[in-house]
């Protein structure tokens, strides 16, 4: 059941970094027609898209909180492990509880922040004014809801490194 579970909820951090990927395909597309619209005069045509940097900006966000629960996942996130590598094996399994228990109550703690925060920021009315005009809610709602899935699997980690040799994990370590 759990590893059902587990292999779904893969598929589901997988879709989201291939969405993560149109983001980066379209953010591309969008710097460039700038770019070719500012240097290249096209009758009819802006000279430019003045909110092509306001929007490149939220790309880019979405496109992090799109791929980070899946790199996580993929145990490709940011890790420092030569120290554990050189540790005995059970006190390396052991901070690796430690660094996973604190990765999960962080991440709950910005999910319920981030939520508080989108939740004020909407019953506010509270906007976004530059090029655009946009709710601020609009930015802040992705942050929760990627946090969720990253305590999610940070909980997955947990299991795994139950389940695994006493040891540090082996996944993505930067000292052979």
């Amino acid at each position: 059941m759990t590893g059902a579970v587990s292999h779904a909820y893969g598929r589901l951090l997988a879709a989201l970094a291939l969405l993560g990927c149109a983001i980066l395909f379209a953010m591309m597309a969008v710097i460039v027609a700038d770019v070719a619209l500012r240097n290249i005069p096209v009758p009819g045509l802006p000279r430019g898209l003045a909110w092509s940097n306001e929007v490149s900006e939220l790309m880019l966000y979405l496109l992090t909180m799109c791929v980070a629960p899946w790199l996580l996942r993929q145990g490709q996130h940011i890790r420092v492990d030569i120290l554990l590598q050189v540790l005995p094996k059970k006190l390396a399994w052991a901070l690796e509880w430690v660094g996973d228990i604190i990765g999960f109550a962080c991440c709950v703690f910005i999910a319920w922040y981030g939520a508080k925060a989108a939740w004020a920021s909407y019953t506010e009315g509270a906007v976004n004014i530059k090029t655009l005009v946009t709710p601020e809610w609009w930015s802040l709602a992705p942050l929760p809801v990627v946090f969720v899935l990253l305590a999610i699997e940070m909980l997955f980690r947990m299991g795994r490194l139950h389940a695994a040799e006493r040891g540090p994990r082996q996944d993505a370590v930067s000292a052979a």
